[in-house]
């Protein structure tokens, strides 16, 4: 009698969502156990929830991105209604969890791996971004909401990998800027400041719309760019090779390098082709080209500068020591 009426109460629920509004999905979050004190367990099959966490989750992993932190994850017991993801924008959204349910808007959209969205709102994760309809439009973490194309790329590609053509942008004055470019990949033809005109063709409108372009894009293709450069119009080609860094993982493009770094700048990762500079986990990287760095931007932003070579300051206890690595 009682599992007739929790699934009656769910089907209501499904049935009637869009016309209940926020406090029904309230109610979907906390029968589906959607989300725990630290991650996100959301059903969005029958038998497969969408997992956000930053330490692995219990049950069979059907797939892992580890920029996102995002798990598949096997569901034995299954959840008859899960939630949906549609393709089209909404008119309205709202974070919530077990407790709250507070309206909000995008303020600023997820720039690929490197900023996450941003909610006009102030909002505790783990979250999530719901319509009226209960269809979700993004994930709350910590750094920040991870959008939904992010989210359906993961769900529907079958190996997680991101594609690259050496930049970092940014939006500024209304224009698409290089922020920083990768000196270590071969054939880098862009300059910082390069204004982003078109890519393979289509018309870049801002900084998110151009990284989902690149992410989401095959390795190896090669592409067709667009840019102004001090008042010319010049169009460069670039092919695609493996992204290595952003979001949850290091991003400083050393990583191209085979050196990995956590949130304090010290390393926690020497691939076997970087174990010739003589480096050790824990060494801290203080300096990038004579200037000192206290963040990944900061990083790129001075690795952008290089030309032949990049010299790095690294502290290893009250030791300092330089290492010269080359670019491409």
């Amino acid at each position: 009698m009682l599992r007739l009426f929790v699934a009656f109460t769910l089907l209501f629920i499904n049935l009637y969502a869009c016309n209940g509004g926020y406090s029904v999905c309230k109610r979907k979050i906390n029968d589906a156990h959607a989300l725990t004190s630290s991650q996100t367990n959301i059903p969005i099959t029958k038998h497969k929830r969408l997992v956000f966490s930053r330490t692995k989750p219990k049950g069979k992993i059907l797939k892992y991105d580890p920029f996102l932190s995002l798990y598949l994850v096997a569901d034995k017991k299954g959840f008859a209604f899960p939630f949906v993801i549609y393709k089209h924008s909404p008119m309205g959204i709202a974070s919530i969890n077990t407790k709250r349910v507070q309206e909000s808007r995008i303020k600023e959209h997820q720039i690929g791996l490197n900023q996450f969205a941003q909610l006009q709102s102030k909002v505790s994760a783990p979250s999530l971004v719901l319509t009226s309809c209960c269809a979700l439009e993004g994930i709350v973490t910590p750094e920040g909401v991870i959008e939904k194309p992010y989210l359906q790329h993961f769900i529907q590609q079958k190996k997680v990998q991101y594609a690259d053509i050496g930049i970092r942008v940014k939006n500024m004055h209304k224009k698409v800027l290089v922020h920083s470019i990768n000196p270590f990949m071969k054939n880098n033809p862009f300059q910082v400041n390069d204004e982003i005109l078109r890519f393979d063709n289509k018309r870049v409108r801002n900084a998110s719309q151009l990284m989902q372009w690149i992410l989401f894009s095959k390795i190896g293709t090669m592409h067709s760019v667009q840019i102004k450069r001090k008042g010319k119009i010049l169009r460069v080609k670039m092919q695609s090779k493996k992204r290595k860094g952003g979001g949850y993982l290091s991003d400083t493009f050393l990583e191209v390098l085979g050196l990995s770094f956590d949130k304090n700048l010290c390393l926690i990762q020497i691939e076997k082709k970087a174990k010739k500079y003589g480096l050790k986990l824990g060494d801290k990287l203080l300096e990038v080209n004579q200037k000192k760095i206290q963040s990944e931007d900061e990083i790129l932003k001075n690795i952008s500068q290089s030309k032949e070579a990049t010299q790095l300051l690294f502290q290893r206890n009250h030791f300092q020591f330089f290492v010269k690595v080359k670019s491409i």
